[in-house]
């Protein structure tokens, strides 16, 4: 995941982390394994991804742009893209696939192995995980936010 973020940082690119590794990197450590990589990312930045990823061995598995462009490599590592058009607090808009929009506020600071990465805020990251059936690991990540930064559990993420 590092390796990754170094070569987009190395192009200029920003982006930010959500799911499970910007769970990860607002508690400041690994938690748990991951399936894949969720990274917030400019929509006028794709190509450049896309290319970056390429050149690593990555495969489209999902294209569901303009939301979320997914991509995998031989060893079975996905990484996500979650598309946005930029807005001026810093943040972005996606376009869902229904036509609405989700907002990202700005990104803010977390830590992976002491090493400073942008990601999505806690009470964002809260929000993102109502709306589905959620997985174990998904009341867990949510569990770990609220303790950590005094958010409320909502009713659906509480776990039997």
């Amino acid at each position: 995941m590092l390796d990754l973020l170094d070569a987009i940082d190395a192009h200029d690119v920003r982006c930010w982390l959500d799911g499970g590794w910007g769970v990860d990197c607002l508690l400041g450590e690994q938690t748990r394994q991951h399936s894949d990589l969720d990274l917030v990312l400019p929509r006028p930045s794709l190509e450049k991804v896309w290319a970056i990823l390429s050149e690593r061995g990555y495969d489209v598995i999902r294209d569901l742009r303009p939301t979320t462009l997914a991509l995998r490599d031989r060893d079975g590592r996905e990484v996500d893209l979650h598309l946005v058009d930029a807005t001026p607090d810093g943040g972005g808009d996606q376009v869902l696939q229904d036509g609405s929009t989700w907002h990202y506020g700005p990104p803010v600071a977390g830590c992976i192995d002491g090493r400073s990465i942008a990601c999505a805020s806690a009470a964002e990251q809260v929000a993102m995980h109502q709306g589905y059936e959620p997985r174990p690991v998904d009341i867990e990540d949510v569990r770990r936010m609220a303790e950590r930064f005094g958010l409320t559990v909502p009713r659906d993420l509480r776990g039997g």
